[in-house]
């Protein structure tokens, strides 16, 4: 079992930046780590990142966004630049471990708005 906690959402003015964290209870190591977020509507794939550091993105945030991974501290980042009100939503940190025999798990989310 991974408990993950998502933290650094909140309320940010247009063209701002704010930086996600997902703290793991465990070893992040073999897992595939992800940020997937849900306005109304289904829930997106934002970016992940492989355990050996591999990344991608969604067409929607690629060049704005950066995904990061410390497995030293079991910890996922996620720098958001420039930005918009349609990336307000709701953001949540994905541990996936199926390829490698472990589990699939999220966190509880962090809201976060982009708002003047």
């Amino acid at each position: 079992q991974v408990q993950l906690v998502e933290s650094g959402g909140g309320l940010v003015q247009p063209g701002g930046s704010l930086r996600l964290s997902c703290a793991a209870s465990r070893s992040i190591v073999s897992y595939a780590m992800g940020w997937y977020r849900q306005a109304p509507g289904q829930r997106e794939l934002v970016a992940a990142i492989a355990d050996g550091g591999s990344a991608n993105y969604a067409r929607s945030v690629a060049g704005r966004f950066t995904i990061s991974r410390d497995n030293a501290k079991n910890t996922v980042y996620l720098q958001m630049n420039s930005l918009k009100p349609e990336d307000t939503a709701v953001y949540y940190c994905n541990a996936d471990g199926r390829y490698s025999g472990k589990g699939d798990y999220w966190g509880q989310g962090t809201q976060v708005t982009v708002s003047s």
